[in-house]
């Protein structure tokens, strides 16, 4: 089946009692039992939900994955994950990251004996040095938040198969109509649901999948007993978003690509950070392992201070100066103070997050609405 197809299609069956085409929002929180055992497999929501079932079989299917699981945010995925760990063990993940996983990585589980690495991935083979008998997990983003480097998951996915590690793929900022790492060797993959799978900015979700029995239901076990699972009502958004998540994807790549090349040349801009550029230093691994290049840039002001940076970012008309990403609207953002501001300052500047960065989520307005609103921004 084409990813269109799934996307439409794949974990939903008319409804049996009425023959709906949507899934039903099933509003409730219990389930009749005829006796005791007797569930059909649906006991309390918090566990099993029909609607979030369809929608985890969907987000599994789309990233050609046996199982699925959906969670309140993608934080709430990244937390499940990390209690897989106990104290004593090691997560090797990159330096470029986004801050809200460097947060609970380092102000959470790092008070619970859990030891964090976090490394330059552009050469695979440094995680080598790192790995001791005490490394469970690698960790990785690509493309990367908020700089847009890509990181070999196949070449990363050979080195924690032979070290039989976890290997956890965030593929937020691709999507999984521009890549699927479960084809390259990921043991997870993660998404903030919120983003890009959603598409309209109205749901915060997250979810993990995976092809391996044991680990989802060690997944599983933790996400029914720690509680981060979400309601059916959120579901069904995400359901009914994913409907057009292809149609979506190719207009985000179509505007980003127009974007990226008038910002290119722009005398204003000092650097802009966008994969589909042939002098990208990962433009090799992007093209081989992605479909297109994404919605997704970023950029850096020429000579500009923090001041003039802030008016740049609080003078546009169409982009939205706000958090978040992957929505149909175009976002701008401004990552030391938003998105990367738990970052320490010298960790976010050695990874080029710097005071005159924006990332620009790129929507699927017209575009050369989103031109001439970048040309008097940057005025």
């Amino acid at each position: 089946m084409k990813f269109a197809t799934k996307a439409i299609h794949a974990g939903q069956e008319p409804d049996p009692s009425t023959g709906a085409i949507m899934t039903p929002i099933y509003q409730t929180s219990t389930y009749w039992q005829k006796s005791p055992g007797d569930n059909k497999g649906y006991e309390y929501s918090r566990g099993t939900n029909p609607t979030r079932k369809a929608l985890e079989a969907c987000l599994a299917a789309l990233e050609n994955a046996k199982y699925g699981l959906a969670f309140s945010s993608g934080m709430g995925a990244t937390d499940a994950v990390m209690k897989l760990l106990k104290p004593g063990d090691e997560v090797i993940t990159g330096n470029d990251l986004y801050g809200g996983s460097y947060r609970i990585f380092t102000k959470v589980f790092a008070n619970y004996g859990i030891k964090f690495h976090f490394l330059d991935l552009s050469d695979p083979e440094i995680i080598n040095g790192y790995i001791n008998e005490n490394t469970k997990l690698v960790w990785i983003e690509t493309p990367t938040n908020p700089t847009m480097q890509v990181v070999d998951i196949e070449a990363i996915a050979k080195i924690t198969k032979t070290k039989g590690l976890i290997f956890v793929v965030d593929n937020t900022f691709a999507s999984p109509y521009l890549q699927n790492p479960m084809d390259l060797g990921a043991t997870i993959v993660m998404h903030s649901i919120t983003k890009y799978i959603g598409g309209h900015s109205d749901v915060v979700m997250g979810a993990l999948m995976m092809d391996d029995e044991d680990l989802y239901k060690r997944l599983w076990f933790i996400y029914n007993a720690c509680g981060a699972t979400p309601g059916p009502m959120d579901s069904f958004l995400v359901l009914r978003g994913i409907k057009t998540l292809h149609l979506r994807m190719k207009a985000h790549c179509e505007n980003g690509r127009k974007v990226a090349e008038f910002l290119k040349t722009h005398p204003k801009i000092d650097k802009i950070y966008w994969p589909g550029f042939v002098d990208h230093p990962n433009y090799e691994i992007a093209k081989k392992q992605m479909r297109d290049f994404g919605g997704m840039i970023s950029i850096t002001l020429k000579g500009a201070d923090l001041k003039e940076t802030f008016r740049v970012a609080s003078s546009f008309n169409v982009f939205s100066l706000a958090e978040s990403l992957g929505g149909v609207e175009s976002l701008i953002n401004h990552p030391v103070t938003m998105t990367h501001a738990s970052i320490p300052k010298e960790e976010r500047e050695k990874a080029g997050v710097v005071d005159n960065l924006l990332r620009l989520s790129v929507g699927v307005e017209d575009v050369d609405d989103l031109i001439e609103d970048l040309k008097q921004a940057l005025n």
